[in-house]
């Protein structure tokens, strides 16, 4: 596959990137020190930022700008070749041979970061020595021997690192992925505020006479681990060029321009340590950015399904009110039309009894008799369980103390131990019909499935705070609940509906001998689960001796 020629237009703008990186890198070798070579982290960051389409661009404008150097000089050719050239290839090959294996020009994440920290090392390592191996010899190095040449190919060593620590993240920042403007402007605020007179007491500590120089060359590292913390890779990236910049002035106008390769090992160190914190600092904060995102996201799905909740509460309590006031009718109607007639014919069966023994058939009077008097019996039975009027007559504790569940357990031979305490009077009409309603469906399910011969009912109302709850157990000692995961009747399950519909709690234990069911009801204008007491209060109070 062939590749496309560049365009005109590709070519001025290739033109203008070369132009523009060829005046950057000389003003750099200007203000290069002894502690660092700048323009190798120039070159570094170039190529890793730009395509390598791009690099045979530079390595031509390099080799232009080193020819026209050299030419008053009247340096060779192959020399001048073989001074610039081996540099700049070894580093295009590991930088390619980096992007192969997926390392990117950011320092988004710490391993990113590291990354690419490794890849700085790799090719100041290549280049370096390559440089040193493929370059011309001189007469004056091979007089030296090999020993005595580490120091200084040690310092330049350290000094390309230094060089691209300082160039390389100021390009990504810059070109990669620059900072937002908030991001800006705190840096900048803080800089001016708090790096800015540190760096000037640093400076003139410098040019005092020894040791405060190197006392505070080691000092001026400190603002820089301070705004890695604080503003991430970007804040170690700035505060490292400023103190590096206080430091070279320091060393031009004091008395502590000396240098070794341990001090340019400290500034390495250092230089790597504040990035990693940075990229670090800057992880943790993503991380809990994202963890405070997710916690809004949360805490707006709980408020929505908690008003779903309610939403659904209020819609079960309107369907039980509905379901009630059906009840109440049906009750009514009931009684008023089918037991005004069940009367009127028990009255004509009545008035018509002289008359049947007359022709001998008193025998179907009594059975006449005799089953409008079970159809009372059902009609009654019936309409309790459309709409206890009991309640209404006497009451909610005369209700369960002496109406017809005492009647139903009776005629059973289920013993009946009812205890009652509190103020009924306090509960709201649908808590109290609630209440007799689970009372009445356990006794129902007590005679029908228990076999039991014990029904223990206990109901006490207390005052909560500001609401008034009520709490009912419900034992027997028949042979219990039918085991988890079988089918169970309606009956649990409309108990449970009902108490849930109103905001209370239901809950069975299907352990021990018996059933037994305990239910916790809110009585007040908006029943809420969270205004219940502790399931741990509720047993206290329930487990008081009887």
């Amino acid at each position: 596959m062939h590749a496309s020629p560049i365009t005109p237009p590709a070519r001025w703008l290739y033109s203008a990137l070369v132009i523009a990186y060829l005046s950057l890198w000389l003003l750099l070798r200007i203000a290069e020190q002894p502690y660092w070579i700048l323009p190798f982290g120039l070159r570094l960051g170039v190529l890793l930022i730009t395509p390598p389409r791009v690099w045979p661009w530079l390595l031509g404008g390099e080799l232009l700008v080193a020819a026209g150097h050299h030419y008053s000089n009247g340096t060779p050719w192959d020399i001048l070749a073989r001074t610039y050239l081996p540099e700049p290839l070894l580093m295009m090959a590991c930088v390619y041979i980096g992007r192969r294996f997926g390392i990117r020009s950011s320092m988004d994440h710490p391993e990113i970061a590291v990354k690419l920290l490794l890849l700085t090392v790799l090719t100041v390592i290549v280049a370096t020595i390559g440089s040193a191996l493929l370059g011309p010899p001189t007469t004056a190095h091979a007089a030296v021997p090999w020993f005595d040449r580490i120091a200084p190919f040690t310092r330049a060593m350290l000094g390309s690192y230094i060089g691209s620590l300082l160039v390389v993240p100021a390009l990504i920042m810059a070109f990669g992925t620059p900072a937002s403007h908030a991001e800006l402007k705190a840096l900048l605020r803080h800089s001016l505020i708090l790096l800015m007179p540190c760096l000037l007491i640093l400076a003139t500590l410098m040019t005092l006479p020894p040791p405060l120089p190197q006392f505070a060359r080691v000092l001026s590292l400190a603002p820089v681990l301070f705004f890695a913390f604080s503003h991430g890779w970007r804040g170690a990236c700035l505060t490292l060029i400023l103190s590096s910049l206080d430091i070279a002035l320091a060393g031009l106008f004091g008395t502590g321009s000396e240098v070794n390769a341990t001090s340019q090992l400290f500034l390495a160190v250092t230089g790597t340590g504040a990035l990693m914190l940075g990229t670090a600092s800057d992880a943790l904060r993503h991380s809990g950015q994202q963890v405070a995102e997710q916690n809004h996201r949360l805490a707006s799905a709980n408020q929505q399904l908690d008003q779903l909740a309610r939403e659904l509460r209020h819609a079960a309590r309107g369907n039980l009110h509905s379901e009630e006031r059906q009840r109440r009718y049906l009750a009514a109607e009931l009684h008023d039309e089918l037991g005004q007639n069940l009367t009127a014919i028990q009255t004509h069966v009545q008035l018509a009894r002289f008359r049947l023994q007359q022709a001998g058939l008193q025998d179907i009077g009594a059975a006449i008799h005799g089953i409008l008097g079970q159809m009372r019996k059902s009609l009654h039975h019936v309409l309790n369980n459309l709409h206890p009027a009991v309640l209404d007559e006497f009451g909610l504790y005369r209700a369960l103390a002496d109406g017809p569940i005492r009647e139903l357990l009776q005629v059973a031979h289920v013993a009946y131990l009812p205890e009652l305490q509190g103020d009924p009077d306090a509960l709201d009409d649908e808590a109290r019909v609630a209440l007799y309603r689970i009372a009445q469906e356990s006794a129902t399910n007590t005679v029908k499935h228990a076999r039991a011969s014990v029904f223990r009912l206990t109901l006490r109302v207390r005052r909560h705070g500001p609401a008034i709850v009520a709490i009912l157990d419900i034992r027997d000692n028949g042979i219990g609940l039918p085991p988890e995961g079988s089918r169970q009747g309606r009956g649990l399950q409309g108990m449970h509906d009902r108490v849930t519909a109103i905001g209370g709690r239901f809950r069975l234990y299907p352990g021990g001998d018996g059933a037994h069911i305990r239910v916790l009801l809110r009585s007040g204008p908006d029943p809420d689960l969270d205004a219940l007491p502790a399931v741990d209060a509720r047993q206290r109070i329930l487990r008081q001796p009887m």
